[in-house]
This record gives C-alpha cells, structure tokens and sequence, in this order.
C-alpha cells in the first residue's frame, strides 16, 4: 500500500500547527494527439478458465463489451465495467467494476493499467494521482488507467461492520498479556468474521486475486490492448504476477515493485513483515539521532529502541489523550499504526519524530491521525472499505491457521524475532481463523511461464515488503528481471532513484528490460 502523499499533506498540515498548540497512505497511496488504440484480441485471452460451449458464449459477452466514457473531472473520464460474480457460472449474476482514466497527452501506445496495493487500497484514487506516480515521460504515451479491484471501493464492496464497531476492532490489544485478552481478540475476530458473511456473504468466495486478474483482462480487452501494460506495487505485484500466470501471451510490460513472495504461508508472511518493520524503525532511529528534535534520550540503537518499547508499554497500561474530541483513547494498537504508517515513507519520518515527541509528552493525538490513513477512517467515523476488503481478499488468498492456539504460538515466534511488531502483526489475522468462504485458487502456485520479461523491484530496507520477497517472486517468475534498491520506504519507482526511474521508463515505453540483477545505488 502507499501511504506518500496523505502523510505528505499531514507533514504540512503539521508545519502549520506547529506554530500554534500541538502538532498533529493509506498505505501505501502516494505514493499532444493520441493514436488510435491498438486492435482488440479475437477472443478471450489464453489462460481463461477452460468453457463449454455455453460457458465460452457466455464470458464471450464481457469481452465484446464496450465501455462508456463520462468526464469525472479534472481531465479524467469514468466508466463501469461489467464482469462475472463467478467465473465458473458467466451465464449468472453480474458485477460491475469502477474504472477511471487519463488520456495520454501525446504520441499514444496504448493503456497503462496502476494498482497500488493493499490489498484493499483504491485504484482509482491511486490513478488520479497520476503525476506522482508515473513520469511526465510514460504518461505522454500511455492512457493512465485505475480501477478499483471487486470487493474494493467504488466496485462491488465488501462490507462487513459499521464505523464504531472498527474503531473497536482495529483498538484490540494485538500484544496480549494474559488470557482474557487473548478472548477478546478472538471475539473481536469472530465478530469482524460474522459481519462480513451477514453483509457480504455472496461476493466473499469471488475476491480473491485470481478474480481480480481475470477481470483485469477483459478490461485489456475492453481498453482495446493488445497486450497488458502494468504498474503494481506491494500487493500490487501479487495481482500482477497473477496475470502473467492466468495470461501469459497477454503481457505487454509488467513492473512489480515492492515485491510480495505469493509462496509463503500467512504465518511465514507476517513473520517477515514483521522482521522488516524492525529493520525500518532502526533506519528511522539512525536518522533521527541526527534531528535536533529527535524526543530519544538515548543516541544509540538499543537505547532508543529499550525507550521506544517502554512508550508502549506504558500505553498499553495508561492510553494517550487524543484531542480531536471523537472518543477514542489512542491505546497501543492506535499508537504502533501511527508508528508503522510513516515507516513506509522516508519521506514522512519528521511526522514520526513530532509523533512520537508528543507521545513522549502523553498526547497521542498526531499518532492517532497518521493512524487514521493506514486504516481508511474518515474524520466524521465512518470508514473506507479497505479494511474489511484487505481481510476479505488475504483470507480467500491464502490459508491460515484456524485455531487461537495456533496463532498465539506464532505470535510468540514473531516476538521473539521481532520484539514489537511480530506480535501486533501475527494477531493482526485472527478473522482469517474464522472465515467463511474459501477460493479454489487459494495457494496457487505462480511461474507466469512463457510471459515476455517482467520487471521485479526490491528496496533493501522496505518495512512492508521486505527484499527478501522481491528476490523469491524474482525466481519464481520464469521471465522475471529483478532491480535491487539499496533505499528505505516502501516501493522504489519515483521515490527518489533516477537509476530505477529511468530503467522502468525505457522498460514501460520500449519494452526494454534491465538486465537481471541490476542494482541502483542509495544516492545517483
């Protein structure tokens, strides 16, 4: 997920306060003439689940569809998009997908589709940032083209609990320290669970990556593309390689950045996430020592990190006050995702560093705002949906373990690698344990064999997708050609590297790979 540009905009919001009382990506969000389109396909692309006759008609129907352009604002046309509920019935009920674009501003070859992650995060939002998150170079010649993913958004959605009965859910202890807390993650997570199957029920088994991928390529098709031309970043990447597995033949040029290892276990998953939010925070602290204002007694690793746990500690025992007035007592889950949302970003460290001065000081008001954008809630308390959708999504992806016991050895496991996140995250998927629906492509084994190259990037210390994942996708993408960052913060491509810039413009535009193993230095 990206969470660049809100937190840049709270960075400001915070220069503004400053002078005033107390300062206060979705993660991650920010982050001439046209040519006609090229000709459409004849047919669904290979790939496509194997039809009867019926069934082949029938899908046949989405792929001749014609989308409806309306304006939208500020130079962005909008349209729906009508695909199966279920792949295996395309004869049954419909859903419709929200798509948005940019027209290219000059020599035109074709679409650029964007997904910036989550999973859960918006595309279409993501796409109306398109001056941040493509180059003026790739933008003259491609239409940017954003949609939000089935379950997510603006698309058929999943809903699954009302506005306060979050704010319960995401406050849980995820750090328990006795049995009783430990119910209460469980009841919370059966809830969560129950209301997604109460509200949701029907779209639950048809969220999974393996759906969204096969509705990206009637949207090729539908854009009149040839070939899939892609940007996706952190879960972003999973959608993607998931495309080039489906439709190997249909692929133009696929950047994956911010890779995720679709091979490894939930558990094996969170473990790794977690380790690489540690490595984060320690690059946070050296950068902070070097601050005036950092609120760290302490100007080495292990001290600031033995102060860093000691603030949660105490939070957890005595909660921060929060003075934007709607009720909520920042405890320690509110105060590690004020902390965890501006590790994504270097760019948004001074908001961590004024964040957690003002926790050192007992107001955790900053922590709980900056909080607000990993989780979709708005100021009025109701939410996006990007958390019931991430959950839903994951869940269908993926297979968990189904006991609490289960999950709390491997939040024991996570601690003791990772000692303050492991736990936080590890419990982080309990609803999973409790989910009613499953996918028949949970697991699905990726190679995208037979795919022209594909463009893997890995930052060496991202939080979120910590490198080792890009370096796993890299093998198991059989066209696969991985660039290594050495860089903090979450995804690589505009984020300060002219070296990967200019390597994922020529790709984008040329269809010109780097050769694999590229590595772009911390400063060029």
């Amino acid at each position: 997920m990206k969470v660049r540009r809100r937190v840049a905009a709270l960075l400001a919001g915070t220069a503004l306060l400053a002078g005033c009382t107390t300062a206060g990506g979705e993660p991650p969000a920010p982050q001439g003439g046209t040519t006609p389109p090229s000709a459409a396909a004849s047919g669904p692309a290979s790939g496509s689940p194997s039809e009867s006759p019926v069934e082949a008609t029938s899908l046949r129907q989405y792929y001749d569809q014609k989308l409806s352009w309306s304006g939208c604002g500020q130079g962005f046309e909008c349209a729906r998009l009508a695909v199966p509920l279920d792949y295996d019935k395309p004869g049954g009920e419909q859903i419709k997908i929200s798509v948005i674009r940019l027209p290219a501003t000059g020599d035109r070859i074709g679409s650029i589709l964007v997904n910036p992650g989550g999973p859960g995060a918006s595309g279409i939002d993501y796409a109306r940032s398109a001056d941040a998150i493509l180059s003026a170079n790739v933008r003259a010649r491609f239409d940017v083209v954003g949609f939000d993913p089935r379950g997510v958004g603006q698309s058929s959605a999943v809903r699954c609990l009302t506005g306060p009965q979050l704010d319960t859910f995401v406050g849980l202890d995820a750090t328990p320290d006795d049995a009783g807390e430990v119910r209460e993650l469980e009841e919370g997570a059966r809830t969560f669970a129950e209301g997604c199957e109460e509200r949701s029920a029907k779209l639950l088994p048809h969220v999974g990556t393996a759906d969204a991928a096969r509705d990206m390529d009637i949207l090729r098709e539908a854009l009149g593309d040839k070939g899939l031309t892609y940007l996706g970043k952190s879960y972003g990447t999973h959608l993607g390689a998931m495309y080039a597995d489906l439709f190997p033949d249909k692929v133009r040029a696929l950047v994956l950045d911010g890779a995720v290892d679709p091979s490894l276990s939930p558990v094996r998953s969170n473990e790794a996430q977690a380790r690489g939010f540690e490595v984060a925070l320690k690059s946070f602290l050296e950068d902070c020592f070097q601050d005036a204002s950092c609120p760290f007694d302490s100007r080495d690793i292990d001290g600031a990190l033995r102060e860093f746990s000691d603030l949660m500690s105490r939070i957890d025992a005595r909660p921060l006050r929060n003075s934007l007035g709607d009720g909520r007592q920042v405890d320690e889950a509110w105060a590690l995702l004020g902390v965890a949302t501006p590790l994504y970003d270097r760019q948004s460290w001074p908001v961590l560093r004024q964040a957690l001065a003002d926790a050192f000081r007992g107001d955790g008001t900053t922590l709980i705002r900056v909080a607000d954008l990993l989780v979709g809630r708005r100021p009025d308390g109701t939410y996006s949906n990007q958390t019931e959708a991430n959950t839903a999504i994951n869940c269908v992806d993926r297979t968990y373990p189904t006991t609490v016991n289960a999950f709390e050895q491997a939040a024991t496991k996570a601690t003791a690698e990772a000692p303050r996140f492991g736990s936080f995250i590890m419990w982080g998927s309990l609803p999973c344990a409790f989910w009613p629906a499953k996918s028949p492509d949970a697991n699905r084994r990726l190679t995208a064999e037979g795919a022209p190259p594909i463009v893997v990037i890995g930052t060496l210390r991202d939080p979120a997708t910590p490198y080792e994942w890009a370096e796993a996708l890299s093998t198991q993408l059989k066209p696969a050609r991985l660039i290594t960052y050495d860089g903090d913060g979450h995804t690589a491509y505009l984020t300060g590297s002219t070296c990967v810039d200019r390597l994922v413009d020529r790709y984008l535009i040329s269809q010109t790979p780097p050769a694999d193993g590229t590595r772009c230095p911390k400063t060029d």
